[in-house]
């Protein structure tokens, strides 16, 4: 389910994050793990890679989510935050149905059923 040349582009922190969310994603989107943090050097070159595209961020709920969004933010204001649910904590841990509705709930198209 990713491709380059998608509109849109879902960050996540990392490789586990990425495998679930591919399970139930019914649309083409390009998924960028950040492997928990990112260098000023890369996100810089991600904010110049994505600018005329759909960015949304799903990161865990947790310390070191919440720093990486804050970082994201700064650099990317007009991204989309997608949150899961504080008591999954993680998004790897969070059940398919709980990541399909905070990803319809952002526009993103995912299998139902």
């Amino acid at each position: 389910m990713e491709n380059e040349c998608s509109d849109k582009v879902l960050i996540v922190e990392g490789v586990t994050d990425k495998r679930k969310v591919t399970q139930i994603l019914n649309e083409k989107l390009e998924i960028i793990c950040t492997n928990g943090t990112i260098s000023i050097t890369r996100l810089d070159e991600l904010v110049d890679e994505l600018t005329d595209k759909d960015v949304y961020i799903l990161v865990d709920a947790d310390e070191s989510g919440e720093k990486l969004r804050k970082k994201l933010l700064r650099e990317m204001p007009n991204a989309s935050h997608l949150y899961i649910d504080r008591v999954y904590r993680q998004v790897a841990d969070a059940p398919l149905h709980h990541l399909a509705d905070v990803l319809s709930a952002g526009k993103i198209e995912v299998k139902r059923g």
